[in-house]
């Protein structure tokens, strides 16, 4: 009796391994990075507390009950209150809003310019590319908060503050940007299938736009993450200082500078739960952004 061979392409097909759904490898990511998996879950958890925080605060962050002043944490007030009667958690909970609009918008638009400075100057070369980056290198030379600073006071009087603050955050961290972006621009620039393109008579922006950018993304994310958990950082020791987010609009920098710093031995709590929100939202922005360099990164991986 003859036995019927199965076709070659079936049985090639059988051999594959069955793809997997997104949500079997996302879970599978998860698994094997808890604490990254952690980290994102509270950048989550930051952001809708941020997005709702008119539901999720119990009272109105400027709401004063001066019978209830520099009360203790209880269940009526969860972080108990300030010097002059507000819940403390609800001005967390707002002072989250502030910290992610100015340090997101900061992250657009230190990555939209730098991103832009970035890939002109790797791309086009010569004299651009020379007197950009001693600028940029004269730039990032200066410490990034007192750059900011000085943004902060040269356009502090025309513009809001959140959106002062976005801007100078913004313009400094595209130095950063700038610098990673040209280098992986170089890099791409001399691959065999750019140099054909060019050579076909292919046109810049049809290169850059095809060939370019699509292979910058990955270095240009990174760097934007990381810079997120710093911005956090700038935002709220600018607000410290006196030249963030101006009252009554609440800032966990600004939390810490005005009720922390005055009534930190009477009242610890006042000091206590901006500090634990500015380090835990830090901490959470690190280690997503090393998860990302790690998974974008393919030096990065197995190490």
């Amino acid at each position: 009796m003859s036995v019927q061979a199965a076709p070659a392409g079936a049985s090639a097909a059988s051999s594959l391994p069955a793809q997997r759904s997104f949500a079997w490898r996302f879970m599978r990511q998860v698994r094997r990075r808890p604490i990254e998996s952690a980290g994102g879950i509270v950048i989550i958890g930051v952001i809708v507390f941020a997005a709702g925080a008119g539901i999720i605060a119990p009272y109105d962050y400027a709401a004063q009950d001066f019978a209830a002043r520099l009360e203790g944490p209880s269940w009526a007030h969860l972080f108990g209150t300030d010097s002059l009667g507000r819940d403390v958690f609800s001005r967390v909970v707002y002072g989250a809003r502030t910290s992610i609009l100015a340090s997101t918008s900061g992250v657009l638009l230190s990555g939209v310019v730098g991103g832009l400075l970035g890939v002109s100057s790797g791309f086009l070369g010569g004299k651009f590319d020379l007197v950009l980056q001693r600028v940029t290198d004269g730039i990032h030379s200066i410490p990034l908060l007192l750059l900011a600073m000085l943004l902060v006071v040269a356009i502090g009087s025309k513009l809001p503050s959140l959106i002062t603050v976005a801007i100078a955050l913004g313009l400094v961290g595209s130095t950063t940007v700038n610098r990673v972006v040209r280098g992986s621009t170089l890099a791409v620039k001399a691959m065999p299938y750019v140099e054909a393109a060019i050579s076909l008579g292919a046109s810049s922006p049809r290169i850059v736009a095809r060939h370019v950018l699509p292979n910058v993304m990955a270095p240009l994310i990174v760097a934007l993450s990381v810079q997120f958990g710093a911005f956090i950082t700038a935002e709220a020791s600018l607000s410290f200082l006196g030249l963030g987010v101006q009252p009554p609009i609440p800032s966990w920098g600004g939390m810490l500078s005005a009720e922390g710093r005055s009534y930190f031995k009477q009242a610890p709590w006042l000091a206590l739960f901006p500090g634990v929100a500015i380090s835990l939202t830090v901490l959470a922005a690190n280690l997503v952004g090393d998860a990302l360099r790690d998974v974008l990164d393919p030096r990065q991986r197995g190490s």
